[in-house]
């Protein structure tokens, strides 16, 4: 399994880490002058206290180095590590092309370079109506620059943005850090997980700037409809409110709902979408990523959001030169058969987890997904004797079997606990074979 923990690896401590230990304890804390003037910023501590990566650090900490069981990491989303996900030949022509160039060895603008802001406009466009153009598109550090630029630009006094409940917490995170306030609305898991239209209207007010949606959903992995996405159009155009739509899993769709796009409905309400080519192409370390506006009506120009993103752009960091030139040729390319293979194999996973959960009742899936590289199960604490919440579940079949899983409470959902699909298939074999274990141990006593 060591090939495979090239992200998040178990922290054991080695007989070197507590040579350091002593000696910073022995050392004095005050300088030749007094006191010490310097110490760590806390700003961002409630903001990583709610971030996944601290969450998966502390659940490796609690596997067993001594176990015969090798670590079985589920809790997190990264099928490129394993052999059965590589990513497509053409992506990895058009970075050695890129490389060997000597065209990609310089600074790039804050925007993004043109060729690339052009080919994921026109990657973009094949399924709008209302065509973009590259001066709507900006490129980032994946996905995840895309989120933190998006929450600064709209922040502001009193401003508070509606995220669903269950959602990737770097936007919680950032919303946090950003003095952001956070409204949570309801997804509807006994309807295909869709979003609780009346409640966002009931918890949005005039401070509120945007509603996050996430299409293909993650964890869900449900794909929404064109009748609902223009319902939640038409509820932003009455709140006045911007959409933000991550479209991070748009080729990882294996299910019979197509994929369709927010920005198809800008000329209700203006959207931005936010896209990368790290789950689709199989690359999140690559880093790329882009803010796409869809906007017709000039919206965002008008109410200086344009502006504010390409400020915030101007101090920050810049995705790799040679990413960007290579990411016309990884759009343009990439033969469709690629991911359906990915797509393929995925399913497969999904239907052998989705069956092997019967014989684990404790933890159920209400739909079978249909997309992205997860399965999310609600934890039902009646059946277990000495499990108190989904992160005591988590923790403790760390400890006990080697295998990490993700509480939903990091996802904004208290006892629920999701898991990847996107490993190999005996990997997850090995995980049920676990669960099964796990539960059997756990279970509640009848009484008599």
């Amino acid at each position: 399994m060591s090939q495979h923990m090239n992200l998040f690896v178990p922290s054991f401590k080695t007989d070197q880490d507590e040579e350091v230990e002593h000696k910073t304890e022995t050392q004095t804390l005050t300088g030749g002058c007094g006191a010490w003037r310097f110490k760590g910023n806390s700003a961002a501590k409630e903001a990583a206290s709610v971030s996944m990566k601290g969450t998966l650090a502390r659940l490796f900490n609690n596997c067993s180095k001594d176990d015969i069981k090798t670590i079985l990491p589920l809790g997190h989303g990264d099928p490129s590590v394993y052999p059965c996900f590589q990513t497509s030949v053409e992506a990895e022509n058009a970075v050695v092309e890129s490389l060997r160039s000597g065209a990609a060895n310089s600074y790039a603008p804050g925007v993004g370079i043109l060729p690339a802001r052009r080919a994921v406009a026109k990657y973009l466009n094949q399924d709008l109506p209302h065509k973009m153009k590259s001066d709507d598109i900006f490129i980032t550090v994946g996905c995840c620059q895309g989120i933190e630029t998006m929450i600064q630009a709209l922040s502001g006094p009193k401003a508070n943005i509606l995220l669903p409940s269950l959602v990737y917490p770097l936007y919680h995170s950032h919303a946090i850090h950003s003095l952001v306030e956070i409204r949570k609305y309801n997804l509807l898991p006994d309807q295909d997980w869709e979003i609780d239209l009346q409640g966002v209207e009931s918890i949005a007010d005039d401070n509120t700037v945007a509603m996050v949606i996430t299409n293909p959903h993650n964890p869900c992995g449900n794909v929404y409809t064109y009748d609902h996405l223009k319902k939640v159009a038409e509820m932003a155009k009455k709140l006045g409110i911007l959409i933000i739509s991550d479209e991070v899993y748009n080729q990882t769709i294996y299910g019979e709902n197509p994929f369709v796009p927010m920005g198809i409905f800008a000329l209700i309400a203006p959207v931005v979408t936010l896209g990368s080519i790290s789950k689709g192409w199989l690359v999140p370390g690559w880093r790329i990523g882009w803010i796409a506006m869809n906007d017709p009506n000039n919206i965002f120009k008008t109410t200086g959001v344009i502006e504010s993103i390409k400020e915030h752009l101007d101090i920050s960091p810049d995705p790799s030169t040679i990413l960007q030139f290579a990411l016309p040729n990884i759009l343009e390319k990439t033969k469709k058969e690629f991911f359906e293979m990915n797509n393929s194999i995925l399913s497969q996973n999904v239907d052998m987890a989705f069956n092997a959960l019967k014989a684990i009742p404790c933890l159920i899936c209400p739909k079978k997904p249909e997309s992205c590289t997860y399965l999310l199960t609600k934890l039902d604490l009646s059946l277990l004797e000495d499990i108190t919440d989904d992160v005591d579940f988590c923790m403790k079949l760390a400890q006990e079997e080697n295998l990490v899983l993700l509480p939903g409470e990091v996802l904004g959902m208290k006892n629920w606990v999701r898991f990847s699909i996107g490993v190999e298939r005996s990997m997850l074999e090995d995980a049920f074979v676990r669960l099964k274990g796990f539960f059997a141990r756990h279970i509640k006593s009848q009484s008599t």
